[in-house]
């Protein structure tokens, strides 16, 4: 896995729209760029800032929000990939921005190395997944970004600042989420680790024991996570450890039924039937929320924290103070049996451990992680409204790159380190190049 040493195209007028993954945000900018260096980025930065335009870079379009829209200069990554540099002894590697998690994780695997936590997809760019707060499930180890040790990025006046804990370290406090609103982050230093074995068992349980057992669940694993299906009492837990090996991965006919059959091809017709026929929802949810079965499996770490993907949907997430958990799923499952609701999407459950950054949804205290889903093409504004109603009584955060109305004057309250965040962007990005409607909504003018 190299950096990209091609020749980079130069900024020239866009005439195609840009879309995100799920379909629900479109932008069309006036240029795009696709740089082969930092050196090119940063001259068209300069560019941008001279014709007057702004500038976001893209990731694979994995954020539900507008978060990299822009009608300015559209940055793509693409040739900004591969593996800079592996530091064995400091337990590091350095990665260009644009490499799909994807990648980095099999290159890791390669080299012996792995990540120590990571969300369950790994279709973005690292930048992308870090600059929104992507994150896995975990009792010590918390999100990608905070496992980060340093960051170089391009700020609007096209120099290059790097930064961690010992080298400006205001700045790292911040960029690790930066919401692309202080520059564009150009090269990410991970801390990895030698590469182990998780095992992962995978088990039905009732929403009551489930919710009943929950801090014992949390306190007895180093991964914990589930999922609820609505309309059911019925939840599927999976627990993830480590493990002395060896791999013992699920087999070829196992995998199949359980990952492709059952949670993308079945699932995607299950939910192509319910948008049809609505009212099908609750008897078809009491069926496949029994279709997966127990299972143990071993693997390396990323072959067991992913899975594929494939089923768009619509989502909403929020960070609640892990005590306020219980409560809140509570909430969630009365107000979906008192509403006329249809829910063919499960309901996600993730934790995570406080974190010093100053804008993730873990800052500063214990989160556990409630993520709700409608199938694409489904109305979902009636169930997420409801649901982020329950989420904000209990002082939630939202995911900064799902489904949210929250604005500046709620996060203000809801990050004390909010002003923090504000003021440093004031200094490095002062005429709002790497602005767009999205950030004006979040961070304010």
């Amino acid at each position: 896995m190299s950096t990209g040493t091609g020749r980079g195209t130069s900024s020239g007028k866009s005439t195609a729209a840009w879309r995100n993954w799920a379909g629900n945000v479109t932008a069309r900018p006036v240029r795009e760029t696709t740089p082969a260096s930092v050196e090119e980025l940063s001259l068209a930065l300069r560019r941008a800032k001279e014709d007057g335009l702004t500038a976001k870079p893209v990731g694979s379009g994995h954020s539900f929000t507008a978060t990299a829209a822009t009608d300015g200069l559209l940055i793509r990554p693409d040739l900004l990939t591969g593996i800079r540099k592996i530091d064995r002894e400091a337990g590091t590697v350095t990665v260009e921005a644009g490499t799909p998690l994807k990648r980095l994780n099999a290159a890791l695997a390669r080299e012996g190395l792995s990540l120590t936590n990571m969300g369950d997809i790994m279709e973005q760019t690292v930048s992308g997944a870090v600059s929104t707060g992507t994150h896995g499930t975990g009792r010590e180890s918390a999100s990608i970004a905070a496992q980060i040790r340093a960051l170089e990025l391009v700020t609007a006046d096209g120099s290059v600042l790097t930064c961690s804990a010992a080298e400006n370290p205001d700045v790292f406090a911040a960029a690790r989420i930066g919401l692309g609103a202080l520059g564009v982050i150009t090269a990410i230093t991970f801390a990895v680790e030698p590469v182990f074995y998780l095992t992962a068992r995978e088990e039905p349980m009732t929403f009551d024991k489930v919710t009943d057992e929950f801090d014992a669940l949390f306190t007895e694993n180093e991964h914990f996570e589930f999922y609820w299906f609505p309309h059911t009492g019925n939840c599927n837990t999976k627990r993830n450890n480590r493990s002395p090996g060896p791999a013992a991965p699920p087999g070829r006919v196992s995998a199949f039924v359980e990952d492709e059959l059952l949670s993308n091809g079945l699932f995607q017709v299950v939910n192509s039937l319910g948008r049809a026929v609505p009212a099908a929802i609750p008897g078809i949810a009491k069926i496949s929320s029994k279709a997966l079965s127990a299972r143990t499996y071993t693997d390396i770490p990323y072959k067991v924290f992913t899975s594929p993907r494939r089923v768009r949907f619509m989502e909403m997430e929020y960070a609640v103070p892990r005590e306020a958990l219980v409560e809140t799923l509570r909430e969630l499952k009365a107000m979906v049996e008192r509403s006329r609701l249809r829910i063919s999407f499960p309901v996600e459950v993730r934790t995570a451990p406080a974190d010093d950054i100053a804008l993730s949804t873990a800052s500063g205290r214990e989160s556990a992680y409630i993520a709700v889903h409608m199938y694409k093409g489904t109305p979902y504004q009636a169930y997420f409204t409801a649901a982020e109603r329950i989420f904000t009584a209990h002082e939630g955060r939202p995911h900064w790159g799902k489904v949210h109305t929250r604005d500046a004057e709620y996060f203000s309250k809801a990050y004390p380190r909010f002003g923090e965040f504000t003021a440093l962007r004031d200094r490095l990005d002062p005429d709002r190049l790497f602005g767009n409607d999205y950030l004006r909504r979040v961070l304010g003018e």
